[in-house]
């Protein structure tokens, strides 16, 4: 017959014994919680190394792959992108020009309506509003890609208007190559996105000297010789600190911009 300490001891055990198995589950759950995270960081990194790596070759490699670790991207927060892009207004058989009036110099565009109009308009209707007006071009990219970007009320590559537009014109620069790229020809003024279709919003980028990027950029307009010229200056002084690829040195604010009938 068993005593009454020796039950006790035993169901002391039993406690003790479903305590340590308890713990010892916890601990195998939280070594498969850190190997899941390891892998997760371990995907990561190579995803990223691996677009790095592909992206940002050197001049022996394809010129897409060389330019793509600059891309001109825009990246708005997830808060973005939900209101419905402006209500159509232009005339689209007409003609237009975008006027930059900026800290470095005035730069006129050119604007291809018939063939851009979602993103004519919504132009119009944000430089009607004074969206750009007192905004910083806020990069400058002088390896691989050669472009100043701006548009970004934030200053960052995170701001837009809240809402995207869709791709336009993407066949105008011709068939892309076998890297997969096409030549954006110094003086292009082409859309920023988030390097999904469909994601364009307020970002632009001015191109200086020929580029070559993926067809993903609407191609909707051109700069005039005085506003090339001035870009090229902006480019020719560099980037802060001297990397390739960040702020402009000489920095950018659209004091002005419109859009109106040419």
């Amino acid at each position: 017959m068993v005593s009454s300490d020796q039950r006790r001891r035993q169901l002391a055990r039993e406690k003790f014994e479903r305590q340590q198995q308890r713990r010892e589950e916890a601990r195998r759950k939280t070594r498969r919680l850190a190997v899941i995270i390891v892998s997760a960081v371990a995907v990561v990194a190579v995803i990223g190394a691996g677009a790095y790596v592909s992206r940002d070759g050197d001049d022996t490699k394809d010129s897409a792959d060389a330019a793509a670790s600059a891309s001109p991207s825009a990246s708005p927060s997830a808060s973005e992108s939900k209101a419905p892009e402006p209500a159509m207004k232009i005339d689209k058989k007409a003609k237009y020009s975008m006027s930059l009036k900026t800290s470095q110099g005035d730069i006129a565009i050119a604007m291809d309506a018939a063939k851009t109009p979602h993103t004519t308009n919504s132009f119009k209707a944000l430089a009607d509003k004074g969206y750009f007006d007192s905004t910083k071009c806020h990069r400058l990219t002088t390896e691989g890609i050669f472009v100043l970007q701006c548009g970004d009320p934030k200053g960052d590559g995170t701001g837009g208007p809240g809402y995207t537009i869709p791709d336009e014109n993407l066949t105008a620069l011709g068939k892309a190559g076998d890297d997969g790229s096409v030549t954006y020809p110094a003086g292009s003024v082409a859309m920023a996105n988030t390097g999904q279709p469909g994601t364009g919003g307020s970002q632009f980028f001015l191109v200086y000297k020929d580029t070559k990027l993926p067809p993903s950029y609407t191609p909707f307009g051109t700069m005039d010789d005085a506003g090339l010229k001035a870009v090229k200056k902006i480019a020719a002084a560099g980037v802060t600190g001297g990397a390739a690829d960040g702020a402009p040195k000489k920095a950018v604010t659209v004091e002005k911009a419109t859009v109106d009938k040419a």
